[in-house]
Order: structure tokens, then sequence, then C-alpha cells
């Protein structure tokens, strides 16, 4: 009898303390703590949903690099199963993203009639993107440490780390 009240009493217990959030747990109605990293956000450093959401904004490559980002590299470097799966994710949507764009450029670059110019990221953003029109590519959406990049002078899609973010994610934890 005492090792069934015992059962019990520990069954209780431990139903009980499950239903308490656990202290690291992320609260995504919990704001963001204040930055402590020069040059990012707290918004910045916030993780943001990325499956199922898309994006339409592309930095200029230049501008992404004078503010601290650093081109991704489409390296997995994890023996972890869950990570190494996140990876190839990331890798996956950036390089589909890349197509969709590489196709757009093609189609735009056989329709003209005159000699298909290189693009800046203001044509980028207006003639392949097409921010806020319904024709427009949506690109999926990346970690809150990434963002998408026009590099003009290879005319590509990019992907850009910005460590910093990182950085003042692990701070606020």
């Amino acid at each position: 009898m005492n090792k069934l009240m015992l059962s019990i009493l520990f069954g209780s217990v431990s139903v009980v303390l499950g239903c308490f959030p656990s202290p690291s747990a992320d609260s995504s109605s919990a704001k963001p703590k204040a930055s402590t990293t020069p040059g990012v956000t707290a918004e910045e450093a916030t993780p943001r949903e990325t499956i199922g959401k898309t994006t339409q904004n592309v930095l200029a490559l230049k501008d992404a690099l004078e503010k601290g980002g650093v081109l991704a590299t489409k390296e997995v470097g994890t023996s972890n199963p869950l990570l190494a799966s996140a990876a190839a994710y990331r890798n996956s949507v950036a390089t589909i993203g890349a197509m969709a764009v590489d196709k757009a450029i093609q189609i735009r670059n056989a329709q003209s009639i005159r000699e298909p110019q290189p693009l800046t990221h203001e044509v980028f953003m207006k003639e392949i993107i097409k921010k806020g029109k319904s024709d427009g590519i949506r690109l999926a959406m990346l970690p809150y440490y990434q963002e998408y990049a026009w590099d003009q002078k290879t005319q590509k899609l990019v992907v850009v780390d910005f460590p910093a973010r990182k950085e003042e994610r692990e701070k606020q934890r």
C-alpha cells in the first residue's frame, strides 16, 4: 500500500510540474530584451516564423556587408541530425529562391528588345521581385540571422548571415 501511495503522489507532482512552462522556453508573447550588441536591434535578434512564410525583402549586397553581414555558406557543419535537417532546409529554400529569380531574369532578358543590361538593386526589386504586386516573386522566409541580398556584380541572389544577430540572441537567452 505504501508503494501505491508513493506512486500516486509522484505521478500527481509530475503532472502538476509539467503544467508550468520551463524557464528556458521561448515565450512568443514576451517582448524581446533590449539589444546590447552594437548595430543589432532586439527585433532583429528575435527568431521569426519561417515554415510556410514568405518575404519580398531583398537587401543590396553592398549594404548588407556594410551592416556586418557575411555571405552564407552551404555547409551543414553539424553531426546533430535535427540541426543538419534545418541547415538542409535553409539551403534548399535559398537555392529554390535563387532558381526562381534566375528564371525570371532569363524571361525578362528574352523579352527585351534591346541588349539586356545588368540589374541594379532598384531595377531588380522593381522588375524581378515586384515587391507588393501579386505577380511578384515571394521567397521563402529565412531564419532571423539570415537575409536575401542582390549581388549586382554577379547578378545573383545570395544569402547573407548576420553573426551579430546570433550573438545578440545568445545574450538574450
